[in-house]
C-alpha cells in the first residue's frame, strides 16, 4: 500500500471525500489472507465494485480473465488514460477485464476526473 491512492483507478486520497479502504486483492471469502502482499488501498467506488471478484470478462478475448493485481503488476503496463485523461483504457486482457468489472469509467467517475484535472493533482504523473 503506497502512494496514498487507489491501486485500481489511481484516485488520490486528497481528492476524494471518503477515506481509501484496505482491499483484499484475493478475497478472504475465497481463501485470501490479510498479509501485506494481499492488501492494497482502494477508493470506495473500486472496492464496492470489486467486492469478492477475482476474475472479470474481457470482451475482446471473449473470456474470463484474472483481474489486475496492484501489488504485483505495473499499472502503466495494463492501463493508459484516454487523451482527455478522464477514462481508463485497458491495454491487456487483465486491464480490460478490470476496467469492465470495476466500472472504472462510469459517468460519475469520469465527471469527477474532469474536475480533478483542474487541480493538477490528477492524473498522477507516474
Amino acid at each position: 500500500m503506497s502512494k496514498n491512492r487507489c491501486g485500481y483507478c489511481l484516485t488520490p486520497q486528497i481528492l476524494t471525500s471518503h477515506k481509501l479502504e484496505i482491499e483484499h486483492i484475493f478475497p478472504i471469502s475465497k481463501g485470501g489472507t490479510s498479509e501485506k502482499e494481499n492488501l492494497c488501498l482502494a477508493c470506495r467506488h473500486c472496492n464496492l465494485h470489486k467486492s469478492s471478484k477475482i476474475y472479470g470478462f474481457d470482451a475482446v478475448a471473449a473470456k474470463r480473465i484474472r483481474l489486475f493485481n496492484p501489488n504485483s503488476q505495473n499499472w502503466m503496463e495494463h492501463f493508459v488514460w484516454d487523451k482527455e485523461k478522464t477514462s481508463v483504457i485497458g491495454k491487456t486482457l487483465g486491464g480490460r477485464a478490470t476496467v469492465y468489472a470495476l466500472k472504472l469509467n462510469d459517468d460519475l467517475q469520469k465527471n469527477a476526473r474532469k474536475i480533478w484535472k483542474l487541480t493538477n493533482l490528477f492524473p498522477p504523473k507516474e
